[in-house]
């Protein structure tokens, strides 16, 4: 989790208004992408999930033919939100065209901590597997990498893995209101003139004159260096020179061999990612990558280390780990890391997608070099051997076949190894490249009973792919998203062939395929009519209003077959309190409508998903758009007790309640945080201020520690004013424990 860092004089935005100022010298308004999306963030704040205690900062801004994407930052209460990062993409004559957001709801939560930062390092220091150097002074942030934040202390452990010279910085997140370990992570990404090369045959190098004739320093591609550790795992990293500007003999013996592979490798990744996407290389400043090779003893493994590549020489230091499409994958997260503020989440879905990212252009460099000596596939890691057998690391077109990758989504992707959730992105990237069925590259299944996929060509796939990562992905977007169903890969990469070749032509079909096929399903436009049709898109997926307050999105029309029909505009699903309506109510296809979410002064907090239906006599489309109704003013209140809960006694801590004007809500939440090394013992309620009980949790979890969850409560039938209490009780002997905080949010 690197820390982003803004441009130069990025003006922090208020997040009550997200404004930014102007001065009076600013007659027009700025064209710049930056100012765009500023002006775009001050009449759209509901669509980045923000609060009063919010603040933003610039990450990135740029702009092309489409228009501008600028990339923001987010603090709360001054604290770094992780998962906070937003995108605004902007049109060319710089209107608001969209955004991207990870957060499902705006954060309301305490940031003084329960547990303090000794006792956290103490913790994060037992988790290390391997040799320890230091544990760093732990920092407290927000985590809302699983889209609702949490008050969490992040540490960061340096020493070695396991293993002896792979080197760690191992981050740590554990809970700030309990001290559990919530989640861990590497920050060290790994697998786990004329040059002649092991795996590329005969390539040229660049090199610069040096005293004693040439030096590897490619001066075409920002100075990237390759230098030779000489099988240690620190010091001198010396840099190769040659005397008549031939580098190797192709034979792992000869130590310059497996520097030409690394600077070919090096070479090959700048030049795809600037000629084929316009990006100005790894970093996007134009600066070359060091690469470091003869890394370790017998060391079988590459990394990346954010700053470098390095290479170990494989096992009996016969198999230098430098083949093309490992450097171009392993360069791959650079991309990834500077692209997205922190890069995307390395867990669950969203680190399947990072990896899964670094598959598909480590191929796509592969291919791009049209190397005889390492032709173009979608093997991984083919030719390092690192099985012992001659197989690859993994398939992209059939992804089970290493025994542990998805090749198609399920519930339990989430849950397992990044490596092994990537299968998904790898084998819906194959399917739209080349196609299911048979190809030249191997057999590509679908799954269960999807319908077979016409491939669009590498080109345009590895295309659509980077528009996604570049101007739309944020660090937690996902396969699958029930809660933010806009934050998914599927919804990005079709926006992103929308962009590039249009809405429902052959490649935005072939995006729609490739997903279905490997069980990625998602409710995007329904491109299979050949009569009058037409297409809709929503300007935001959700909107977040307070009661008596109101927030507008655009619902878009656009025809894609026949004649323009009048469309009609209904909503269903709306909740109590909330009213939808649409300005004009009909228009012809092709055309647009505002539609204004209002909450009542009554409303009460909550989240539904409305359907927003545009009917035609010929045809019917509908949009889902989730609408949050936050807490009125005085609606929600926390406390810190610390409350000790001993063997068989009941406590009871007190919320008051005063100045809330509206009704309590149907879902209504109770955030609960006690530590205790047997919740099997207890009995929570929340008592209202009438007397009535409400059981949240009654002697369940068994010997599980601590309590840390909200409790979804219908509240509506009580007064919103008054003394709220929590009463916890232990009923039983043994084991003892302390309320540390709650919440209610009516």
């Amino acid at each position: 989790m690197r820390r982003a860092v803004a441009l130069a004089g990025a003006a922090a935005l208020a997040a009550g208004g997200l404004t930014a100022t102007a001065t009076a010298a600013q007659a027009a308004p700025d064209p710049s992408p930056r100012a765009a999306a500023e002006r775009a963030l001050d009449t759209h704040a509901a669509a980045v999930r923000g609060s009063a205690r919010d603040a933003y900062q610039v990450y990135s801004s740029k702009k092309d033919a489409k228009g501008g994407v600028t990339r923001y930052t987010r603090t709360y209460d001054g604290l770094r939100v992780y998962g906070g990062d937003i995108v605004i993409r902007t049109r060319a004559d710089g209107t608001y065209a969209g955004s991207s957001v990870g957060l499902a709801k705006p954060l309301s939560l305490n940031t003084t901590p329960a547990v303090g930062a000794a006792a956290t390092a103490r913790t994060a220091t037992a988790t290390f597997k391997g040799k320890l150097t230091s544990t760093g002074t732990p920092e407290l942030f927000v985590d809302a990498s699983s889209g609702t934040g949490r008050l969490s202390w992040e540490t960061v452990v340096t020493g070695w893995q396991p293993d002896g010279q792979t080197p760690s910085r191992y981050h740590v997140i554990t809970d700030a209101r309990t001290g559990t370990v919530v989640g861990t992570y590497d920050e060290i990404e790994n697998i786990a003139g004329t040059g002649n090369s092991i795996y590329s045959g005969q390539v040229a190098v660049e090199s610069t004159t040096a005293a004693t004739g040439f030096a590897l320093v490619d001066p075409t591609r920002g100075n990237g260096t390759t230098c030779d550790l000489n099988n240690r795992t620190s010091g001198t990293c010396t840099t190769f020179t040659d005397a008549d500007n031939t580098w190797g003999t192709g034979a792992p013996s000869d130590r310059a061999s497996a520097a030409v592979d690394a600077h070919f490798g090096a070479a090959v990744t700048f030049d795809y990612f600037k000629n084929v996407h316009g990006r100005n290389g790894i970093f996007g400043d134009g600066r070359g990558v060091p690469s470091r090779v003869h890394y370790g003893n017998a060391y079988v493994n590459a990394f990346w280390d954010g700053a470098q590549m390095t290479y170990g020489d494989g096992s009996g230091n016969a198999k230098p780990l430098v083949a093309l499409d490992v450097a171009g994958h392993e360069m791959s997260h650079g991309v990834t890391e500077n692209v997205v503020p922190g890069g995307l989440t390395y867990s669950g879905e969203s680190g399947g997608l990072n990896e899964a990212t670094s598959d598909i252009f480590g191929s796509m460099v592969e291919f791009y070099a049209d190397s005889t000596g390492d032709p173009g596939d979608y093997d991984i890691g083919e030719k390092i051997d690192i099985n012992g057998n001659g197989t690859p690391l993994r398939y992209m077109y059939d992804p089970a076949l290493d025994g542990d990758s998805h090749g198609c989504w399920s519930t339990s992707t989430r849950s397992v190894d990044v490596h092994y959730s990537s299968g998904v992105a790898n084998h819906f990237f194959f399917d739209l490249a080349e196609g299911s069925g048979a190809t030249a590259y191997g057999t590509s299944p679908v799954c269960g009973t999807a319908d077979p996929v016409t491939g669009i060509g590498r080109e345009k796939a590895a295309k659509i792919w980077f528009r996604a990562l570049d101007s739309y992905f944020v660090s937690n977007t996902s396969y699958v998203n029930t809660t933010t169903p806009g934050n998914t890969a599927r919804a990005y990469t079709l926006a992103a062939a929308t962009d590039l070749y249009g809405l429902c032509g052959a490649e935005y079909r072939a995006v729609q395929a490739a997903w279905t096929a490997v069980n990625v399903a998602g409710t995007d436009e329904n491109c299979s009519s050949t009569g009058n049709d037409f297409s809709v898109a929503l300007s935001e997926s959700s909107v977040a209003i307070a009661p008596g307050t109101s927030a507008t999105v655009t619902l878009s029309t656009e025809l894609t077959s026949g004649e323009a029909e009048p469309v009609t505009f209904t909503a269903t699903g709306v909740p109590a309190g909330v009213t939808v309506t649409f300005e004009p109510s009909t228009v012809p296809a092709g055309e647009s409508t505002t539609v204004t979410v209002t909450a009542s002064d009554t409303a009460g907090s909550g989240s539904a998903q409305v359907t927003l239906k545009a009917t035609t006599p010929s045809v019917s489309h509908a949009k889902a758009l989730t609408v949050g109704v936050s807490s009125a003013p005085g609606c929600s209140g926390s406390v810190s007790p610390g409350l000790a809960i001993l063997d068989n006694t009941t406590v009871d801590s007190d919320l008051v309640i005063t100045g809330c004007g509206a009704t309590p809500s149907a879902t209504s939440i109770v955030d609960v945080q006690i530590l205790h090394t047997y919740i099997g013992d207890l009995v929570v309620s929340l008592i209202a201020p009438d007397g009535t009980a409400y059981v949240l949790q009654s002697r369940s979890g068994g010997s599980a520690d601590n309590i840390d969850k909200e409790f979804p409560l219908n509240l509506s039938s009580e007064a919103a004013n008054g003394t709220w209490k929590l009463r916890v009780q232990d009923a039983a002997n043994l084991d003892t424990g302390t309320l540390t905080s709650w919440s209610l949010t009516l």
